[in-house]
């Protein structure tokens, strides 16, 4: 399956220089971004899907996004794949 946006963090794929996170074998993660996706594994391991929505809301603030654009925007962060199965 080809993934268009972050299963953690809802980020564009296609935003992100080399596509994605990469894996234990190096190959690039199509389902996770750079940010949240290293060496094969979560950068932020132990985050509920309300500390990454809060972190996502903070980081569209710095960068000019208006706070309902912000809620907006990371709405649907819990029905990514990571989250699926963690609400908590």
């Amino acid at each position: 399956m080809t993934y268009k946006n972050c299963q953690s963090c809802g980020m564009p794929l296609k935003k992100l220089p080399n596509g994605g996170g990469n894996n234990t074998d190096g190959s690039t993660s199509k389902k996770y971004c750079a940010y949240c996706f290293v060496d094969g594994e979560f950068t932020q391991p132990d985050w509920s899907v309300d500390q990454m929505n809060n972190f996502v809301k903070a980081k569209m603030n710095v960068m000019g996004f208006p706070g309902f654009l912000a809620s907006f925007f990371t709405q649907n962060i819990v029905k990514l794949e990571r989250w699926k199965t963690r609400q908590v």
